[in-house]
């Protein structure tokens, strides 16, 4: 098995989980600093290097939709020299589409390199047809999300509540609208796993055991119809 990707609802474990599970492995996690150096083997400048996640999805409205405006997901300064050779600064603003072919890009590279376990990004849509990929579902019961994330800060069940249903919403939308895929539907997952029903420690042991002896499946071969010949009268 050479990637692994990790699919997740908020608060549910799944970062920690997939921490140890690549810890247990001896792979990497792939996160910005991975990005990086992936990027600058692929020959993308500084500039260029944007990670766009689901944490930094919002969506367009249907009158941007219709016209067929792009979200500028970043603005990074740079210098530009004009044709008398001074250098100014430039802003150079970077599309919801340009990024998403970037985030692409870079994952086809780091699923290369192999042992590689990817965190979200749409990573289970990007490798889907890859056999040597397995891919995670890490879940739980709201009410284990909520008491998960009061654990960590400052936050009332009401607050609770609302920061995972913002996050969980920017999730399926980030993988429907770039993937045009369900990132709930189990479909697309060889492993589904409730941490309301599994502690963090043994579900990154299931996911590791998985990774070392799963074998994929041979996909049966859908044969398409001819189409009928069309007769002009």
């Amino acid at each position: 098995m050479s990637t692994i990707t990790i699919s997740r609802q908020y608060a549910s474990g799944g970062e920690e989980i997939a921490a140890r599970a690549a810890q247990l492995l001896g792979y990497t996690i792939f996160d910005k600093t991975m990005m990086a150096e992936v990027a600058t083997e692929l020959g993308l400048t500084e500039h260029e290097i944007v990670d766009f996640k689901e944490t930094d999805q919002r969506s367009l409205g249907f009158v941007d939709r219709l016209l067929g405006h792009k979200l500028t997901v970043a603005e990074v300064r740079t210098w530009q020299e004009d044709i008398r050779g001074v250098r100014r600064p430039s802003i150079i603003k970077i599309s919801d589409d340009q990024a998403i072919a970037l985030v692409r890009g870079v994952i086809d590279a780091a699923y290369k390199r192999d042992k590689v376990v990817i965190v979200g990004r749409g990573g289970q849509a990007i490798l889907r047809d890859q056999p040597d990929v397995l891919h995670v579902r890490i879940e739980a019961p709201l009410e284990h999300r909520v008491q998960r994330l009061m654990e960590r800060g400052d936050y009332t069940p009401t607050q609770a509540e609302l920061e995972i249903e913002d996050h969980d919403r920017a999730a399926r939308d980030y993988v429907r609208r770039y993937y045009d895929l369900d990132p709930t539907d189990p479909m697309h997952y060889q492993l589904l796993i409730n941490t309301g029903l599994l502690d963090l420690e043994t579900a990154a042991e299931v996911i590791a055991l998985a990774a070392k002896q799963m074998k994929p499946v041979p996909q049966p071969q859908v044969e398409v119809p001819a189409a009928m010949p069309f007769f002009y009268p």
